[in-house]
């Protein structure tokens, strides 16, 4: 492949677990050249010495933000609220951007301000981003400019719940989505949580109420149900489990369970329905997708009480945050939309 054949990319703020787990993935894309990755921390020093599972595989090293200079596509791997202050300098420097925090994801300036407590800083540009989750945005991604990935807790809700509400498979009654989230979805700068002996062997409910990816969660979804999110922070480092305890009509089964996600996932490349009647690997676990761009969907029915408990399982850095981002540029540009993205995962783990 000529180098006329790549898009030259530039991650900002690529010291952080999202940043360099987009790094990761564009360095094995045949589309993708990644120029330049910035740090203010780790100006001047090599890629490698902040993301050890890339030596060897790159020369690159951290440079300041403030040097950045032209590409096609520009990555924003900063903290919630930052980019949004300073997006008009990035879009000078490239044609298509890619923002992993949370700043473009909401269109209502009205819902950002109570989800987030302040007003947007560009409330007008709102309208010119696509939420990246390209199972229910897909046709709205191609050719997009601005893509707003979504978060990962999010995602792993969305998904779960997506099917059976497009096609009228639940009641409209309050849906209760829990969270089991890995450590790495907290970034990458320390706090007294993230202190190993607190968290080591913890299970702590770090939200119980009052979840920001409600609102997005609420923005994607069909129907408008009532949808209350509570997430408990686990040992693993990787990874959600979301578990959501929904409630199906009188007269329904299974089978319009199975057939809601069969007609809606019928042809996602990264969406798997698992649900096995022998074995350990009944239900989706997300040992199994770390580094992977899969989300496994399982369902369990209750027939006597019509309670349906949904599960859902992703790596949130990758199907939660970087992975569903190069799936989104995949369909973007126009290639095929698996590139890059085909690790299987690991067993064991």
């Amino acid at each position: 492949m000529s180098m006329h054949d790549q898009k030259t990319v530039a991650i900002v703020g690529g010291s952080g677990y999202a940043g360099g787990e987009f790094l990761r993935l564009a360095l094995n894309h045949p589309h993708l050249n990644v120029t330049q990755v910035t740090s203010e921390r780790n100006a001047g020093t090599p890629v490698s010495m902040v993301h050890p599972n890339l030596r060897g595989r790159t020369n690159l090293k951290f440079r300041k933000a403030a040097d950045l200079d032209e590409a096609d596509i520009i990555v924003l791997a900063l903290p919630h609220g930052s980019a949004a202050k300073k997006i008009a300098e990035y879009e000078a420097r490239g044609k298509i951007i890619v923002d992993l925090s949370a700043d473009f994801r909401l269109k209502d300036p009205e819902v950002y301000r109570a989800t987030y407590g302040e007003d947007h800083p560009t409330p007008e540009k709102l309208g010119e981003w696509v939420y990246g989750n390209p199972e229910l945005h897909r046709e709205d991604l191609r050719g997009a400019t601005r893509i707003a990935c979504a978060g990962c807790f999010a995602t792993s809700v969305i998904l779960a719940l997506y099917p059976l509400l497009k096609l009228g498979v639940l009641l409209p009654k309050d849906i209760i989505a829990t969270g089991l989230v890995g450590s790495s979805a907290a970034g990458a700068s320390a706090s007294d949580a993230s202190h190993h002996p607190e968290r080591a062997g913890s299970l702590r409910v770090y939200k119980p109420v009052g979840h920001r990816h409600t609102a997005e969660a609420q923005q994607e979804l069909p129907g408008h149900f009532p949808l209350h999110l509570t997430a408990i922070s686990t040992p693993r480092v990787r990874g959600i489990l979301t578990t959501a305890q929904a409630w199906i009509p009188d007269g329904y089964s299974d089978r319009d369970v199975w057939s809601a996600y069969r007609e809606v996932y019928a042809h996602e490349p990264f969406i798997r329905i698992v649900k096995v009647a022998k074995g350990i690997h009944r239900y989706p676990d997300p040992m199994l997708l770390d580094g992977t761009n899969y989300c496994d969907i399982g369902f369990e029915m209750d027939q006597d009480t019509g309670r349906v408990v949904l599960m859902s399982a992703i790596d949130n850095l990758v199907k939660g945050t970087a992975g569903h981002a190069i799936q989104s540029l995949n369909i973007a540009l126009d290639w095929p939309e698996t590139t890059g993205l085909e690790f299987a995962g690991l067993h064991p783990a």
